[in-house]
């Protein structure tokens, strides 16, 4: 039971947060919010990076079925550090939840 509402709580919460994904009108200004911003963002972007890929498949073949269009990753966002920051999502992302060092 106690790993069911851990996945349940971070997907709610990936969900409830994902209104910055990549594609989005708020992420494309956050884009011009300074190098902080644009490394918080790539981070962000990189730990819902498994959500984004899962919709843009669903709109690719079912055009449609998601409401949202969503991207894996922002095209307005030129820079190293976006970059820095979706990797380090992509490598550390929500995996940290269910894995105990033993």
């Amino acid at each position: 039971m106690k790993q069911a509402t851990r996945v349940t709580f971070v997907l709610v919460v990936t969900l409830a947060l994902a209104a910055c994904a990549a594609g989005s009108p708020q992420s494309v200004q956050a884009t011009g919010g300074g190098p902080i911003a644009l490394l918080a963002l790539g981070i962000w972007h990189g730990i819902i990076a498994p959500i984004t890929l899962i919709v843009e498949i669903l709109n690719r073949f079912a055009p449609g079925l998601v409401p949202v269009r969503w991207h894996m990753y922002e095209t307005g966002a030129s820079s190293a550090l976006y970059d820095l920051g979706f990797y380090f999502g992509l490598a550390g992302g929500p995996s940290f939840l269910f894995f105990r060092r033993g």
